[in-house]
């Protein structure tokens, strides 16, 4: 097969490749820094001529160029399967919904027919001399994604890393019904996390005194994560590995400062292994054809039963908010939505069935409201149309700044004795007042 013949046959321009799509059509953009950028320019200009377009995506870096007239909901609905700042502007423009899931099951969704795709567009790297196109920056679903699609357009962006992986990370020129060669834009950054509150490092403190030299780590979005990535970097701990869903610049640092060997990972022994990375330029360079680093499907790296093969799994997550029972909100404000389950619950319940294996979900004790006031984050009952991320009977440890507590084998008294033993001083006696009320109070606690 001569790849080079059959790239040129198949290479067209944006515009043109757009013309494939149809009113009524499921398309889909794949994921994060996949999302295409030409095709999705050429797509929106192509709005007049379409309606009832149903878009996917995930993740989303930036407002898609889809969403962004006025009348774009005429034409077009954005369907986003993980909600950033980007994907909520969408929303709330009335243009698109959230598509609720726990990630590790998306691939299947593809699979078992709950999701058409009638013509998928994402970015990769320039093609190899094999006639391969790596998916770059992310695995995530795409391999399954592309399975079904009735139309494959790829989008080339020479700035893509190109990150080895396992089965699910290229597609060769075969498999594609169209080329595109981009304008090569810089690949979507997420910028460095700014420096840690004090509440961010009290809370990082008291979770790396409870990681042994051998973990494996799992990090999620947000200061808190971050802080411990920073202060793992700075400690003395040693030959730690990566295993996690999204890989960011707090796993960089770590490698960066010799903490990361995975000698002592009993799965892909030596590799840091993620399903999407986003972060700044400096770690994508770092995981560009680096051997130490693998992508790989979502159903691989969020499923429970791979995570609980590696030993001393340390897995660590932002919270919202939080309720005396134990549940754990990470992804609504009430009824707005912030985010989305992601892998949350995967980690948190693969952490726990890992042996010597530990899941913290931290946040500070409270938050200032837009008025100035002072709210707890720990409510009697959580807010309505708030979203169980997390239910009681899963959480291990939760964490803030005023202490660290193991839910694990607790009646419901226990546990908001425990709970309210976290929360901020000034808050404590009227959450015991509540539990009270919700008959989750024994005389005999402390006070």
């Amino acid at each position: 097969m001569d790849v080079q013949k059959l790239y040129q046959q198949k290479l067209v321009s944006a515009k043109e490749a757009v013309k494939v799509v149809k009113s009524g059509d499921w398309v889909d953009y794949g994921w994060c820094c996949n999302h295409p950028y030409d095709l999705d320019i050429a797509l929106a200009a192509r709005k007049d001529e379409l309606y009832d377009v149903k878009l996917r995506g995930g993740v989303t870096m930036w407002v898609p160029e889809v969403a962004k007239a006025e009348d774009a909901a005429d034409h077009f609905t954005w369907n986003s399967w993980h909600c950033t700042g980007a994907d909520r502007k969408v929303i709330q423009a009335g243009v698109g919904y959230f598509a609720p899931m726990r990630y590790s099951e998306l691939p299947r969704f593809y699979r078992d027919g709950n999701a058409t795709v009638d013509v998928a567009m994402i970015q990769v790297t320039p093609m190899d001399a094999h006639g391969n196109f790596n998916y770059g920056l992310s695995a995530s679903h795409l391999a399954d994604m592309l399975s079904v699609a009735k139309t494959i357009i790829v989008e080339v962006n020479e700035n893509q890393p190109w990150v080895y992986g396992l089965t699910g990370s290229e597609i060769n020129i075969r498999d594609v019904d169209f080329v595109v060669e981009g304008s090569n834009p810089p690949v979507a950054a997420m910028g460095a996390a700014g420096e840690p509150t004090e509440i961010d490092k009290a809370v990082a403190q008291k979770i790396v005194e409870e990681i042994p030299d051998g973990a494996c780590l799992q990090l999620g979005i947000g200061g808190m994560p971050n802080a411990v990535g920073a202060m793992i970097a700075q400690s003395d701990l040693k030959d730690l590995s990566v295993h996690t869903e999204m890989y960011v610049d707090s796993f960089y640092e770590i490698a960066k400062a010799g903490k990361i060997t995975g000698k002592r990972k009993a799965l892909d022994k030596g590799r840091q292994v993620y399903a999407f990375a986003a972060g700044t330029k400096e770690m994508y360079d770092y995981i560009n054809r680096n051997p130490d680093v693998m992508c790989a499907p979502i159903d691989y790296t969020n499923d429970v039963r791979v995570i609980a093969q590696i030993d001393n799994f340390i897995s660590i997550n932002n919270a919202i908010d939080m309720d005396l029972f134990g549940q754990v909100n990470a992804e609504t404000a009430g009824t707005r939505h912030i985010s989305g389950t992601g892998g949350q619950l995967d980690f948190v319940m693969g952490a726990y069935l890992s042996r010597g294996g530990k899941s913290f979900v931290c946040m500070s004790s409270t938050i200032t409201d837009k008025q100035g006031n002072l709210k707890s984050r720990i409510a009697p009952v959580l807010n309505s149309g708030s979203v169980v991320t997390d239910p009681r009977s899963c959480v291990h440890y939760l964490v803030t700044e005023y202490g660290m507590v193991n839910l694990k084998g607790l009646a419901t008294w226990e546990r908001a004795e425990q709970i309210i033993s976290i929360a901020h001083p000034d808050f404590r006696d009227e959450l015991i007042q509540e539990a009270e009320k919700l008959h989750i109070w024994r005389r005999s606690n402390k006070r």
